[in-house]
């Protein structure tokens, strides 16, 4: 009779030992989620200030306004390859072109990614676009 007891009695302390195991376990998954959710990121290197972004084969908007002397965020939002250069598309034909006053661009951007281009630090009308996809034009005005 004491051998039947013995043995239920081991039986409950193993059944005790997995509950204390399995708990120690989601306490040690759910800190691991708490603490990934709470990530510390480092803003200064972020971009910062105005953005254009960008589509698989389109700028997400067309223009653009700024003011003199900032830089301008290119950000692909999308696994899509651009080349941002001065100038154009007119038609389904390259134009490139600086306008007086534009900084120099020559940007490739590789897909969810982004660039700072500029400063642009003269008012006026400026034209960039992308060599890869026909159409794709944005037009930055800095005042």
């Amino acid at each position: 009779m004491l051998a039947g007891n013995t043995n239920t009695l081991e039986i409950l302390k193993g059944s005790l030992m997995y509950k204390r195991i399995l708990f120690g376990l989601l306490l040690l998954g759910t800190i691991t989620v708490l603490l990934g959710a709470c990530a510390i990121v480092d803003t200064s290197t972020m971009a910062s200030g105005p953005a254009a972004h960008m589509s698989g084969t389109n700028f997400t908007q067309s223009s653009i306004t700024i003011h003199k002397g900032d830089m301008l965020n290119l950000v692909d939002d999308v696994a899509s390859t651009h080349i941002i250069t001065n100038g154009s598309w007119v038609g389904s034909t390259q134009k490139p072109a600086k306008e007086n006053g534009a900084p120099s661009v020559n940007v490739t951007l590789n897909g969810s990614d982004s660039a700072s281009v500029g400063p642009f630090t003269t008012a006026g009308t400026f034209h960039l676009y992308c060599t890869v996809h026909p159409g794709m034009n944005l037009t930055v005005v800095v005042q």
